[in-house]
């Protein structure tokens, strides 16, 4: 899911990483301690190495980096991953991705509707009967496409009052962050509010469409959505530093502490979030996962090596997206940027982490990088400079 800040006495939310496409919006800002180690194969990138360290200079506390292109791999490392200690970023850093996670759902889910085990024209009630229901939600009237790009209409739980309180602000988030959240549960909060729009009429991020998704893999395999991810994409594609990581709290090493206001003046205290139990999250953006393996699954995926033509397609198949710097697909965000180039690929933030991963329509130039913050700095410049930006 995404995390991105929230005016007022609700604190924060997870939205699309407002997604715009490649990143997290962010702005954040914390003690900007630069101690820049890029590290790269030929020089080069001068562009992006300039936009990671103006983003630590606007207060991110540090950034890992990975570039592939037609040149190799390049990798670049700015600011701290330790602020207590001063240890700085490794661009070989696991880090949690939030909202990146879509991608992966909706990849699974057409991985079935090639199988023949499932349509995206299904409705949701054919496979969830009276899971979507109240307040004038009907899952009878929902199909799994209108899940998969966000025009459902279903209320976004992480929205909700009460919840932004539990898992946003600094006493909810300590008296909860170990807590574990199950999808009814989840699904249950979103009910308890009106639908944005009617089904098919409108574009909304809705981080209760994924967890809907969540729950109708489990209903066609047997199995969870997360060992259906490990299962059909992480293990063929040799993600060796991508996890599903359900319940547990920690991140795998190598790794860097995360840090977040929680909703708190940006200029005032800021707390190491690092241990979180990602069931808030679920299937909209548990996921932990590293710049390598980022740029390896998009690449394969753009590439046509993880989906078949017809469901690679189905997933390009893009709708006007309001909040996204874009259009929005099936788990997919497609953005043109100012150069002309366009990008596809998906933003991420949670609790202290903010990322983005992007790649050409071809797969073959792809970028994925992670803040360990996430209350600064402005991640769609490093998209921009990686790709438009002159060396």
């Amino acid at each position: 899911m995404s995390l991105s800040k929230r005016q007022g006495t609700r604190g924060k939310k997870l939205v699309g990483m407002a997604a715009v496409i490649a990143v997290v919006a962010g702005t954040f800002a914390a003690p900007a301690m630069a101690a820049a180690a890029p590290a790269g194969q030929g020089g080069g990138h001068q562009a992006t190495r300039e936009a990671v360290k103006a983003a630590v200079a606007d207060g991110v506390p540090g950034v890992a980096l990975q570039a592939k292109d037609r040149h190799g791999v390049w990798k670049a490392t700015e600011g701290v991953g330790n602020l207590r200690t001063g240890q700085p970023r490794s661009a070989r850093d696991n880090f949690r991705a939030g909202s990146i996670t879509k991608t992966f759902i909706a990849t699974v889910l057409l991985q079935l509707e090639a199988e023949g085990r499932v349509s995206l024209d299904d409705t949701v009630d054919k496979w969830l009967p009276g899971v979507v229901r109240g307040n004038g939600h009907d899952g009878r009237k929902i199909t799994i496409r209108q899940l998969l790009n966000h025009t459902s209409g279903i209320f976004d739980y992480t929205s909700d009052e009460k919840f932004a309180t539990d898992v946003f602000l600094a006493d909810g988030f300590f008296k909860n962050r170990y807590r574990t959240w199950t999808p009814d549960e989840i699904v249950k909060v979103a009910m308890g509010h009106k639908p944005t729009f009617a089904p098919g009429t409108s574009w909304s991020y809705s981080n209760t469409n994924y967890t809907v998704a969540g729950m109708v893999i489990k209903k066609v395999t047997g199995k969870s959505y997360g060992d259906e991810v490990r299962r059909r994409v992480i293990k063929p594609l040799g993600l060796h530093g991508t996890y599903m990581p359900g319940t547990n709290p920690t991140v795998p090493q190598p790794s860097s502490r995360a840090y977040s206001p929680l909703a708190e003046n940006a200029n005032g205290k800021i707390y190491d979030v690092t241990e979180l139990n990602p069931s808030i999250a679920n299937s909209a953006g548990e996921i932990i996962t590293n710049s390598g393996d980022l740029n390896r699954f998009y690449s394969a995926l753009l590439g046509g090596k993880v989906l078949p033509a017809k469901q690679l397609a189905e997933m390009r198949t893009t709708v006007p997206a309001e909040v996204v710097d874009g259009r929005y697909g099936l788990g997919l965000i497609e953005n043109k940027l100012s150069c002309g180039i366009t990008v596809w690929g998906h933003g991420g933030g949670i609790h202290g982490s903010t990322s983005g991963a992007v790649t050409t329509a071809d797969g073959k130039h792809s970028l994925a990088f992670n803040f360990n913050g996430d209350w600064s700095g402005d991640s769609m410049k490093v998209v921009e400079a990686e790709y438009c930006g002159k060396e």
